[in-house]
């Protein structure tokens, strides 16, 4: 279990509609048009009942879920994607897995692809090419579920650019208060990767596709 973690936190790698409308009622038609009333039958009698005025049902409205639309097997690839940017910048979460040994049990499950991720330099860049250009520009072998939520994780992974420069420019020597705020931002990356995991993932496992924040728009533009 202790490799599995010393694996997941190495070092990074250098750097309007339309309204509905009524049915108009037709003209009324006066058959005795001209004639004198007769007695005991008043005017009112002579003019025909107007039809009743029916609303026209509005279009349904788009179902945000569209788990029947896609399948298994877009599901799980687009959830696996968002392993990348987390793999990429789990060394962010060293200090707290210091702290909190829960961490451990958690990344255990994610060793095979720790393993895999880290076994070579290259593999991160390559995985990042794959993404990108085999899937997300990739219109005729994936659908746009599975485009948009690659585009998310290659979006991501590019953000982690900021605090990887940051951790290796301003890191800390010794005991203080920069240290302090150097864990806290470290651990605030770390938190981050791993709540769009669970969400982009679980999201995606569920046929739902998930907005994460930052990125979102940024994706949206990509595959249109």
């Amino acid at each position: 279990m202790a490799s599995t973690v010393s694996l997941l936190l190495s070092s990074p790698r250098p750097l309007h509609r339309a309204a509905p409308s009524l049915l108009k009622s037709p003209a009324p038609r006066f058959p005795l048009l001209g004639a004198t009333p007769t007695a005991g039958v008043g005017v009112t009698a002579l003019r025909p009942r107007p039809r009743s005025l029916r609303l026209l049902a509005p279009p349904p409205r788009a179902n945000n879920d569209n788990s029947d639309a896609v399948g298994a097997p877009d599901r799980l690839v687009a959830a696996v994607a968002y392993l990348y940017p987390f793999l990429d910048g789990a060394h962010h979460g060293r200090f707290l897995v210091a702290q909190f040994p829960f961490f451990n049990a958690l990344l255990g499950p994610l060793a095979p692809a720790a393993r895999l991720f880290h076994s070579s330099p290259l593999t991160p860049f390559l995985l990042f090419l794959t993404l990108y250009f085999a899937v997300v520009r990739n219109q005729q072998a994936f659908s746009r579920f599975v485009r948009f939520n690659a585009m998310q994780a290659v979006a991501l992974d590019v953000l982690l650019i900021v605090p990887d420069l940051l951790a290796q420019s301003f890191a800390p020597s010794g005991a203080g208060i920069g240290l302090d705020i150097f864990q806290s931002l470290e651990n605030t990356v770390f938190l981050f990767l791993l709540v769009c995991l669970v969400y982009g993932g679980g999201a995606c496992m569920l046929g739902m596709t998930p907005r994460l924040p930052i990125v979102a728009d940024a994706a949206e533009r990509q595959v249109m």
